[in-house]
C-alpha cells in the first residue's frame, strides 16, 4: 500500500485525535497540523515530531491527503481550497452549512477523481459493521440519543450535533427514499432546539422515530431495529449487538419461543477504523464508505426536519 502524505486542519478536541491516528497508520505519513491556534498546532506538531502550517493554504502541494476538522462554517472554503488543488479529503460532519455548498463540493471532487469523505463517525462502531449479513429489510426503526449538555457543540442545533449520526445510519440502513417527516422539538438550555423527535416515513413502508437530546443527565446511544425475520438492538456506546428471532419451539400455544444471542465487542477505536478506510478507498480506488453523497442526503433530511422545527 502506498504511503500517502497526510495533515489535519484543524487541532482543537476532535482534531487532535485525527493527528494521532495519521500519525499511527502505516499507510500515512503526518506531514503536519494547521489550527488558527498557534499555540495548539504547536503542542501538537511537537507530539508528532511534525511541522507547524500558518495558513491551510501552505499544505497545497505538500500533501495526498487531509482530515479537516474546524467549524461547520468553514467546511465548504476548506475544503473546496484543498478539491480544487489534488487533495484527497475526509471531512468532519456535517458536510456544510448549506445544501448549495454540499452539491458543489460533491460535484468538484467527482470531477477532480477525488475521495471525498465524511465524518460519519458511528458507521464504524464494531457492532454496526457486525450488522452486515443480519439486516434484511426493516420495518421499523427506534433510536434513542441523550447526553449531558456540551457547549463544544452548541454552535449547531441537537439535529446537526447528534441526531445526524442516526439520520445517516438509518438512511444507509433503509436504502429506500424518504415520503414524509413529521418532527418536533424545543430549545432549553440554549437558543437552538436540545431535545427533539422525528418520525421518517419511507416509500418502502418503513418507519423509523428518532429522538435526540443533549440536555440529558447521562448518555445513551441506542437503536431498536425491526424486521419480517428479527428483532434487533444495538448498544453504540457500549459496544452491543443483540440478535432476537423466532425459534422453533412455543412459549406459548400459537407463539414462538424466541431464540437471542448477544455480542459485545472490544471498544477498539472508530476514528482509526475510519481514517484507515479513508486512506485505503484511496490507495485502491475505491468507494468511501461514507462519500461525500451520503453526507449531503444526511443533510437533506436535517435541514427539513429544521425547517419544520422553525414552523413549529
Amino acid at each position: 500500500m502506498t504511503t500517502l502524505k497526510t495533515a489535519v486542519v484543524g487541532v482543537g478536541y476532535l482534531g487532535k485525535f485525527h493527528a494521532q491516528k495519521y500519525a499511527q497508520l502505516p499507510a500515512s505519513q503526518l506531514i503536519g497540523v494547521c489550527d488558527t491556534n498557534q499555540e495548539v498546532a504547536r503542542t501538537i506538531a511537537e507530539e508528532h515530531g511534525v511541522s507547524v502550517f500558518n495558513d491551510y493554504h501552505d499544505l497545497i502541494g505538500k500533501v495526498d491527503a487531509v482530515s479537516i476538522v474546524v467549524p461547520t462554517q468553514k467546511h465548504y472554503e476548506v475544503a473546496k481550497t484543498f478539491l480544487d488543488n489534488g487533495v484527497h479529503v475526509l471531512l468532519e460532519k456535517p458536510i456544510t452549512s448549506t445544501l448549495e455548498q454540499g452539491r458543489e463540493l460533491v460535484e468538484l471532487a467527482e470531477r477532480n477523481n477525488l475521495k471525498f469523505q465524511i465524518g460519519h463517525l458511528e458507521r464504524f462502531n464494531p457492532a454496526v459493521m457486525a450488522l452486515e449479513n443480519v439486516l434484511v429489510e426493516p420495518l421499523f426503526i427506534e433510536s434513542h440519543r441523550i447526553a449531558p449538555f456540551n457547549p463544544r457543540g452548541a454552535d449547531v442545533n441537537v439535529i446537526l450535533d447528534l441526531m445526524i449520526h442516526d439520520i445517516d445510519i438509518i438512511l444507509d440502513f433503509v436504502g429506500s427514499p424518504i415520503k414524509a417527516i413529521h418532527a418536533s422539538g424545543v430549545p432549553v438550555l440554549s437558543d437552538e432546539t436540545d431535545v427533539a423527535n422525528v418520525r421518517l416515513e419511507f416509500e418502502n413502508g418503513c418507519v423509523a422515530n428518532v429522538t435526540a437530546s443533549r440536555i440529558s443527565m447521562k448518555s445513551e446511544r441506542r437503536m431498536r431495529i425491526f424486521q419480517s425475520d428479527a428483532y434487533i438492538t444495538i448498544d453504540f456506546q457500549n459496544k452491543q449487538l443483540g440478535i432476537h428471532r423466532k425459534g422453533k419451539g412455543e412459549m406459548y400455544p400459537g407463539v414462538a419461543e424466541i431464540d437471542s444471542e448477544e455480542h459485545a465487542f472490544d471498544q477498539g477505536d472508530a476514528l482509526l477504523s475510519e481514517i484507515g478506510a479513508f486512506l485505503q478507498a484511496i490507495n485502491t480506488d475505491a468507494r468511501p464508505v461514507i462519500n461525500g453523497a451520503d453526507g449531503l442526503r444526511a443533510l437533506e433530511t436535517a435541514f427539513e426536519i429544521n425547517r419544520q422545527l422553525s414552523e413549529n
